[in-house]
C-alpha cells in the first residue's frame, strides 16, 4: 500500500518564477509543415474566426471525398515546444542536449530531434535511459511540453541545472497546475483525471501534492469506486488497496474526501471529465445533504481545464461524425492521449485506422494501424470497399505535423484510379470558399 509519493525518494523544492518567456508567434521548422494544409488552415480560420462552424472540409477527387476536420494538428502548446527546441539546439551548438523525455508524442518530431544529438533522460514510462549522474552544470536540459515533476526539477538543481531555463511547458497544463494550486489552499482535496503513467498527470500530480492531499483517477469506474469512500461505506484500508499508487503521501480518505475539487490531464475526453464532476458533484450534495447554494462549501468550482485544442479537435471530430462516411483515419503517436480519444470517438461509429504515417497505408489494400485496446499493430486487408464512391474522414491529433497530414491525403487518394489531382482539387476547394 504505497501512495505516488512514498515511493519517490526526491526531495520536492518550491516553484520558482520562470526565466524562459513563452512565445506567440511560432517557425515551426520546414520538415513539419504543409503548404497545401496551411492554406486549407487559414481559408477555414478567415471564414469561421469564431471557431463555431466544426463542419468539415470536403474534398471530392471523384472516387473518393475525403472529409478533412475543422481542427486538427499542432496546437499552441506543441508549436511552442517545437520552435523552442529547434532554438535551443541552434543557439547551443556546442553543449551536449537533453530532453526529460520525448518533447511530444509524435514518431516524426522526435526522431529527427534524435537525429540532431537530442538525448532522452527518460522514456515515456519514466524509465531511467540517462543516469542522472551524468549530468552536469554545463549541459542544456529541455523540460517538454507535458511538463515535470517538482522531484525531477529538484533532481536538475542537484547537478547545478536550472529546470526553467529551457522550459516548455504546456500554458495550458500550467493553468491546471494553478487550478489545483487555488483550490488547493483552499482546503480543498484536488482529485485529477488522468491516466496515471501519462507524463502531464505525474507533473499535475506532483505540483498539486506539494499543496493539498492529491488523488488521480482513471476514469468514471474509479469515479463510482471512490464514492463509496466518499459516503464512508467502504473503509480507508480498502481505500489503499483500490487506488495504491494513486494518492499522496500521508492521505486520510475518512478526512480528505469531505472537500473536493476535480481537474485533469488537458487531453483527455471534455464528456468523461465531466460526466466524472457532475457524478462526484451529486455524490457530495447527497451525502452531506447540500443546498445548490452552500454546495461550493464541499465541492470546488474547477470548471473545464481541457485546453483549447482539445476541446475544439473532439468539437471537430463530432463534426465529422455527423457525416457519412465508409471509414475513418486518425493520424498520431500511438502514445498520444488526445489522439487517441479521437480514435476511441470514431470507432463507436465506423471502422476506423489509427496511423502514425502514411507509410502504414501499404496499399488500396492494406494497411497496418494501432489497435487502441490490445495496444499494437494490426494488418487489415480490403480495408477500402469496393464502391463507386468512398467518403473517408480524416484527422488527427495535437501533436501531429501538417506534413504528414499532407502525405497521408495524397497517398490515399492515390490508390483510387482516375482520382483528380490533389492541389487542383484543393484550389478549386480555396477558390470557392
Amino acid at each position: 500500500m504505497h501512495s505516488i509519493a512514498q515511493k519517490r525518494t526526491f526531495t520536492t523544492q518550491p516553484p520558482h518564477k520562470r526565466t524562459f518567456k513563452k512565445m506567440k508567434s511560432f517557425s515551426i521548422p520546414s520538415l513539419f509543415k504543409s503548404n497545401l494544409i496551411g492554406r486549407i488552415k487559414e481559408a477555414r480560420r478567415v471564414q469561421d474566426k469564431l471557431k463555431k462552424d466544426f463542419t468539415p472540409t470536403h474534398l471530392d477527387f471523384g472516387p473518393v471525398e475525403v472529409l478533412l476536420s475543422r481542427h486538427f494538428g499542432f496546437c499552441y502548446g506543441v508549436e511552442n515546444a517545437v520552435e523552442t527546441a529547434y532554438q535551443i539546439i541552434d543557439q547551443n551548438p556546442d553543449k551536449r542536449i537533453f530532453l526529460l523525455s520525448e518533447m511530444i508524442h509524435n514518431p516524426a518530431v522526435n526522431a529527427d530531434l534524435l537525429d540532431r544529438g537530442v538525448r532522452f533522460i527518460q522514456d515515456t514510462h519514466g524509465n531511467q535511459i540517462v543516469d542522472w549522474s551524468e549530468l552536469s552544470s554545463n549541459d542544456v536540459v529541455i523540460v517538454p511540453a507535458f511538463g515535470t515533476t517538482l522531484e525531477t526539477q529538484a533532481i536538475l538543481q542537484s547537478r547545478g541545472i536550472d529546470p526553467y531555463a529551457y522550459d516548455t511547458t504546456c500554458p495550458f497544463v500550467e493553468k491546471v497546475w494553478n487550478r489545483a494550486d487555488a483550490i488547493g489552499k483552499k482546503d480543498y482535496t484536488v482529485i485529477v483525471h488522468g491516466k496515471p503513467s501519462h507524463e502531464e498527470t505525474k507533473a499535475t500530480f506532483s505540483h498539486s501534492q506539494s499543496v493539498t492531499p492529491t488523488l488521480i483517477i482513471k476514469d468514471i469506474k474509479q469515479a463510482i469506486a471512490l464514492a463509496a469512500y466518499i459516503k464512508e461505506e467502504k473503509t480507508p484500508e480498502e481505500f489503499f488497496v483500490e487506488f495504491d499508487g494513486q494518492y499522496s503521501a500521508g492521505f486520510n480518505p475518512a478526512k480528505d474526501l469531505k472537500r473536493i475539487g476535480v481537474v485533469n490531464q488537458t487531453t483527455m475526453l471534455a464528456t468523461d471529465t465531466q460526466e466524472i464532476v457532475d457524478y462526484l458533484r451529486q455524490i457530495i450534495r447527497l451525502h452531506f445533504q447540500l443546498s445548490p447554494e452552500n454546495i461550493k462549501d464541499y465541492f470546488a468550482d474547477t470548471r473545464d481545464t481541457l485546453c483549447y485544442a482539445t476541446n475544439d479537435n473532439q468539437s471537430a471530430t463530432y463534426g465529422l461524425l455527423a457525416e457519412e462516411a465508409d471509414f475513418a483515419i486518425v493520424a498520431g503517436g500511438y502514445n498520444s492521449s488526445n489522439t487517441a480519444h479521437l480514435v476511441d470517438l470514431c470507432v463507436e461509429k465506423l471502422p476506423t485506422y489509427f496511423i502514425k504515417n502514411a507509410e502504414k497505408l501499404i496499399s488500396g489494400d492494406q494497411v497496418l494501424h494501432f489497435d487502441n485496446v490490445v495496444k499494437e499493430e494490426k494488418l487489415s486487408q480490403a480495408f477500402i470497399p469496393t464502391k463507386e464512391k468512398v467518403r473517408v474522414l480524416l484527422t488527427c491529433g495535437a501533436s501531429c505535423p501538417d506534413a504528414v497530414m499532407e502525405e497521408i491525403l495524397r497517398k490515399l487518394v492515390s490508390f483510387f484510379p482516375g482520382a483528380k489531382d490533389v492541389d487542383e482539387v484543393v484550389n478549386t476547394n480555396l477558390q470557392s470558399s
